[in-house]
Parts: C-alpha cells; structure tokens; sequence
C-alpha cells in the first residue's frame, strides 16, 4: 500500500512515498482502510525534529475510513463501521492504519470520513480548550490566533454558541472574512495591528479572559499583553516555533496571570475521555453549530506540497490528504 514517510528530521524535502505491507490487527486492534487523512502542524514538528521521533516514519496522527478487519478481542467496532481518530499515533499517511480500539471512535450516523477526519484533532483540541481548559461562558472575551486556521475556526464557532465575545488574530483580509462568517465578532490583522492595544480598546480596557494562542515564538508577548487581570494563556501549537520561557514576575506584572501549555493527549487520556469529547465535537457538529470547513484536499502522494502549504500560512481550515 502506500504512505508518505519522512526519511529524516528535515524540511518537506524529506517526505517520500514508500509502498509497504498493509498491517494485520493484533488482539485489541482494527484495521481502518483510510478514506481521508488529516494534516495538522504536529506532524510538521515531527517532521522537522521538532518534536524527536525515530526515522523513517510514517507520519499522520489523524483519519477516518472503513474498518476492514478486527483483531482478537474487539467489542467496540465490527468490519464496515465507520471509525475516525484524531491521536492514534503515527501512521495515518498511509492508505490503511491499524489502531487500538480504544483510541479510535465510531463515526454518528450522517457524519463521513472526510469530515472525521478534518475534525477530529482540530476538534478535540478546540473541545478541551474551551470546556476544560477553561470553561468558557456566555460573556466571556476569547482571543482566538490564526482564526481562520483548523482549530481556530472551530474555537471561534464554539465560542459563539456559548455566547462568548471572540475576538480573533490572522494575516489577510481574506482570512479575516473567513472568521469573521464563522463566530467572530472583531478580527485584527496581527502584521498591521498591535493585537493587545487593539483588544484593550474593543473591551474598554479590560481584556481577554483567555487566550488560545497556537502560534507561539511569534504571538508570546502579545498574547500576555491581550489578557485582563487573572488571565489564561493557553499556548498550544509552536507555528512560528518555540513560545520562550516566561518570567514569573512578568505573570505578577500583567495582572497575576495564568499560562498553560497542555497538549491534547493529556485531555483524552483514556477512553472515557475521548469518547466524551469526540462526543461533545460531534454534538455540535450534529446540531449545526459548528461547520467544519475543508479548504484543500490533496492525493496522499502529495504530502509534500501539503506541507509547503500549510508552513506558509496559505491554507484556511483543514487540509485533508486522500488516499
């Protein structure tokens, strides 16, 4: 079959296609034949060394397909259900995955592998960012970074079913129309404005209550600049690298602040979580509150150029890789 393997930590250079064996699932497991992959930055950080990883691999933390064959012992999934997974370690380039099936879920009747799949990394991560991370309420003022990225689109529309004030950064006016038709109420052009003056002056001084900042390097000190007395920033992707360390006494200087840099893993831990946020994210997909939105899609063999795409900024929503 094939996959997309990253021969070496190093830019998209290092991708290639590989033909290996399809995998058999063992005791616990299913085989998923893959209809559609997610691409998401993590698998850039993996990518580029980022984040170490053993070489070669097969990349791809996020899909959805049909499940073709189940190992011994199953008893959440049977051969032709429609399963989706949104941390199932590496392996989704690939034109079929095996997982545990404990970290895989069943897929609601309506909802298609190509949504699973442009929703469910994107879609957890913005779930426990703003129900667990912090819970998020009618009135609060969210800033949302890249608004019109993958989570970003999807914190946005969330937020606004709550009743929050969202408040989101890109770098276009195309990018800013495209948050703004889904749950934002002000956009900032973050290369043409200063994002925390701006976000002072649109709530008279006070600030955000929370800011999802999956940026990094870039968006740190402005992200801190942005919040109102006793804060969050929840700094969960490194887009532009990095985030630096931060001083405690700048924390006290800003109005005793609060920083946080979870990762999703942590928040679907086991399967009780995870089916209780796939859930949540399926509920609102379900009731039309929050559209996910595809904005490409590439031929799996294509990964390369997906890459080079995505690490430019020049894509919009989720970006699907299709067998």
């Amino acid at each position: 079959m094939l996959a997309i393997q990253a021969t070496k930590a190093g830019g998209p250079e290092v991708l290639a296609a590989v033909d290996i064996d399809v995998p058999a699932p063992g005791p616990g497991q299913i085989l998923i034949r893959q209809q559609a992959a997610g691409l998401n930055f993590i698998d850039t950080y993996q990518r580029s060394g980022l984040y170490p990883m053993t070489y070669p691999a097969v990349l791809g933390q996020e899909g959805a397909g049909v499940v073709e064959a189940v190992g011994e012992g199953v008893t959440r999934f049977a051969v032709g259900d429609l399963a989706g997974y949104g941390l199932g370690g590496l392996g989704g380039y690939a034109e079929a995955k095996v997982i545990a099936e404990g970290r895989a879920v069943k897929l609601p009747a309506g909802m298609d592998a190509r949504t699973a799949a442009a929703s469910l990394l994107k879609g957890m991560t913005a779930e426990f960012l703003i129900r667990r991370c912090y819970p998020v309420a009618a009135g609060d003022v969210i800033l949302v970074h890249a608004a019109a990225g993958g989570v970003g689109l999807i914190l946005a529309q969330w937020g606004r079913a709550i009743g929050a004030r969202v408040i989101g950064t890109v770098g276009s006016e195309a990018k800013a129309e495209l948050a703004l038709a889904n749950g934002c109420e002000a956009v900032i052009l973050y290369d043409r404005e200063d994002v925390a003056q701006r976000v002072k002056a649109l709530t008279d001084g006070a600030g955000a209550r929370v800011v999802y900042d999956g940026v990094g390097a870039a968006t740190l000190e402005g992200s801190l600049a942005s919040l109102g007395r006793r804060g969050l920033l929840a700094t969960y992707g490194n887009a532009s690298g990095p985030a630096p360390p931060i001083s405690p006494l700048r924390l006290m200087a800003g109005g005793s602040l609060f920083v946080t840099r979870p990762t999703l893993a942590d928040y679907v831990a086991t399967t009780a979580e995870l089916d209780d946020s796939a859930g949540a994210l399926f509920g609102m997909i379900g009731s039309g509150a929050v559209k996910i939105a595809i904005g490409a899609e590439y031929p799996l063999a294509e990964a390369r150029a997906a890459h080079e795409a995505l690490e430019a900024r020049a894509t919009t929503g989720s970006t699907l890789l299709i067998p």
